[in-house]
Parts: C-alpha cells; structure tokens; sequence
C-alpha cells in the first residue's frame, strides 16, 4: 500500500466529514516553490498556492529563517495581555501597505473568519446600526458570523442554523447575471438596481452598518466586479454614512497585479480583512481600517490568545520584504499576462473552454458544456488528467478552473504546467478522458 492511501485510510477513521472537500488521495509531506510532494515522493506543479495562501511559495528562505529565528527567541506570549518587540513592527508595516490617507488601526486574529467577523462587530459599534449587506457567492468564513454573510455553498447553512441575525445578501454582479450583448454600463445599472431593492422595500439604509464585498470573488469563480458597479456602490455607502469593508484574505499581497484586489478600482475602503497569505500560509489575519472605527470598541471584545503572536508575525514581516524585494506583485502581473494569453488561445480551440478570467496571476475558467452550461463531468476529467500528468488543479462551483499558482513560479514551470493542461484538453476533445477514480462527491 502506499504511504497516500495508507495515511489517508488511517486518518479517514476519526477525521469529521466537514472539514474537508475532497479532490485528489494525496498527502502532502513537503513543498518548494511552487512545487509540492507527497508521501510517496511525488512532486506536483501548484497550481493553488493553498488556496492562495502561499502567495510566496513554499518554505521560502527568508520566511524560514524569520520563523527560525523568532522560534529561538519567543514562540508565544499572549499579546492579549503584553506587547512584543516583533508584532509591534508589523502593526507599523501594515499601517504603510493599505490603501487610504486617514489614520489607520490594527487589530490581529488567527484567520480570515475571525477578521471578518471583528469587521462585523466594528462596523456595528462605530454606527450603531445592526444590519449587514453582502453579495452571493462570497466566502468570508467559517466562524458563525463569516459563515453567515457567506453566499457560496448550501452546506455553510444547512443544519447549523440560526445564522447572525440582521444580515441581507444582493446579488454579486457576476458574469452569470449578465445578459447577452449586455455591456458594462447597462449591467452595472442594472445590477446596482438589484443592489437597491432591499434599501427600497426593508432596509433602512440608516440602520445599515456595513457593506461587505470582496472586489474580486474568490471561492465565487474568480469573479470582478465592474469598475462603474463598485462605484455607485461605494458612492451609496458614503451618502448614507455605512462602512464600506472588503475582503482581501483570498485575493491579497499580490494575487491580482496589485498589492490589494481593491486597488484595481481606486477605491480606499473603511475597513479590510486580511490572511492566508499575509504569513506565508501561518495562522494570522489582521483587520486594518480607520483609526476611528478601529478604536469604537475596547478589549476584551476581539481579543485572542494567540492572535498576532511573535512568529506569525515573523512570518509576514518577512513576507512583507519578499513582495518587495523580489517584485512580486509585478511578476503576478507578468506571469497572468501570459496565462491569460494561453486560456484565450484555448478557449478559442476548445468549445468546453467557456469564460475566462484572468486579473494578474488570479484566474477562473469556464468548463461547459454543449448547451453552454457549466459542465461538472467534464471539469472533472480535466483535474484528475492534470493531475495525472503532475499539477495540483482544482475547481470552483463544480464547474470553474481555479488558477491560483505562487508568485514566485518560475516561466519554465509556468510553460510546464501549461502543457500538461494543454494535454488534458487535447484528449479530452478526442474522447480519450475516463471518469475519475474516487468514489463520491467531489470538490464544492
């Protein structure tokens, strides 16, 4: 038997279900770069960065010997209770890479979840208001108030209800709400219409403390907004007087061309979510916003033992300094120039190759099929042939390719894992792709 099976069959007698969804029998034992290996020693291009939380690669130098060397000094003293010297630097970093010219406050958590649930309970002590407004198809979490201004998977509702009261979801204005022929100016008109209903009919706009968007959807499809939509939305915001927060924990520190997704639409948001990548893959998140939101609460109200602690922080001073020492967000524009040159040259191949988007080293592909409906059977045959041929590619919605590689990927990798999709789309077109192997449900 070998070591994946036997680990994965070992682990499968006590791991819960709900922890994780299921794609390729792998263990992974250790990563390089933009490559991973698993038990049984076989290395994979990465083509999702862990869910782009290794924007960096992996075990990169520099953030290994920060983490070494913060190791050897102090793992862990509460900053509930005390400051430390290397927590307070990276307060200082954060202050400078985030947009806005306003003052700024920091808080820290241990995941994307828990910092979009500390923007919930700021936004409502700052306003005193209690409603929530986000978008269909986001992901912000899985903590009881992320999960609820979620909108991208039944089973983040079903049996574990009742949710956060006073949240209100519109529709994202994805490319699946367009109309045919539809341009950017009547789709956002239209969209923004939709945006209004509830604040028309049973919403009390003064009574509303928050918008929570992600500019650019992650688990959604990899979905961007229009330029002309997120503007009437952040113009409606600022005339009602309600907090205008994004989420950056997936399309973060580089992931789209810039170093924010809401950089790609010049605006400066009240509030901002980070993690995942912000420590190079550790367990750290970081709420950053204006100082006077920032400070409408006092502890203990989002206070965390280990949030923050000295070696996370390591970690993301020494990712901070490989963003920009080694350009990174630079290289993703780069290398998603290229990328989205070799999907377009596929879609233009392929008839099951539908809807391409690619923002910077950030991309979703559409898998359909001949009505032109996302296709599930056929986006699966894809991953498991890539996979075969030794690339980790996963998919979103049953039926979106997601295209998440690290940052540091190298051209030669890129070309690499080109061909091997090249090659399971080639066959796929001849009829040479058998169902995959694994039994049940797979992915989202």
């Amino acid at each position: 038997m070998s070591n994946n099976k036997e680990i994965l069959q070992r682990e499968a007698q006590t791991l819960a279900p709900a922890s994780r969804m299921e794609y390729f029998d792998i263990a992974i034992d250790h990563g390089k770069g933009a490559t991973i290996t698993d038990a049984d020693g076989k290395t994979y291009l990465d083509l999702l960065s862990s869910a782009s939380a290794t924007n960096t690669g992996h075990s990169h130098p520099k953030v290994v010997q920060a983490i070494t060397e913060q190791a050897q000094k102090l793992i862990q003293y509460t900053p509930a209770y005390f400051a430390n010297t290397t927590t307070a630097k990276l307060v200082d970093r954060l202050t400078e890479v985030i947009p806005g010219e306003f003052d700024k406050g920091v808080i820290f958590g241990n995941s994307g979840s828990d910092a979009n649930d500390a923007m919930i309970k700021f936004a409502r002590a700052y306003t005193g208001r209690s409603y929530i407004v986000s978008f269909t198809g986001a992901y912000h979490g899985s903590t009881y108030g992320s999960i609820t201004v979620s909108g991208v998977s039944l089973n983040m509702t079903r049996k574990i209800g009742p949710l956060l009261p006073n949240v209100v979801k519109v529709p994202y204005p994805d490319h699946l709400q367009r109309k045919a022929g539809e341009n950017d100016h009547d789709f956002s008109l239209r969209m923004f219409e939709q945006f209004k209903l509830p604040f028309e009919t049973y919403l009390p706009a003064d009574e509303t403390a928050m918008v929570l968007i992600e500019p650019i959807q992650g688990d959604g499809g990899i979905v961007k907004a229009p330029q002309e939509y997120m503007d009437l939305v952040y113009d409606f915001t600022r005339k009602n007087g309600i907090v205008f927060a994004v989420d950056e924990v997936n399309q973060g520190l580089g992931r789209t061309g810039k170093w924010w997704s809401i950089d790609n639409f010049g605006i400066e948001p009240d509030l901002m979510a980070i993690g995942k990548s912000i420590a190079s893959g550790l367990p750290l998140s970081a709420v950053v916003g204006r100082k006077e939101i920032m400070d409408a609460l006092q502890a203990p109200a989002n206070t965390y033992t280990t949030a923050g602690n000295p070696v996370t922080a390591a970690a993301a001073l020494a990712t901070l300094d490989v963003i920009k020492e080694e350009k990174l967000v630079e290289r993703s524009a780069h290398l998603g120039a290229k990328a989205k040159a070799f999907f377009e040259g596929l879609q233009a191949k392929y008839d099951f190759i539908g809807n391409v988007r690619m923002y910077g080293f950030d991309g979703g592909i559409d898998i359909v099929g001949p009505d032109g409906k996302g296709d599930v059977a056929i986006t699966n045959r894809l991953i498991y042939r890539i996979f075969e041929l030794g690339a980790i590619m996963i998919s979103l919605r049953g039926s979106t390719l997601r295209f998440q590689p690290p940052l540091v990927m190298t051209d030669q990798e890129l070309e690499q894992a080109f061909a091997m999709i090249e090659q399971a789309c080639a066959e796929e077109a001849a009829g040479k792709l058998g169902e995959p192997k694994k039994s049940g449900h797979i992915g989202w």
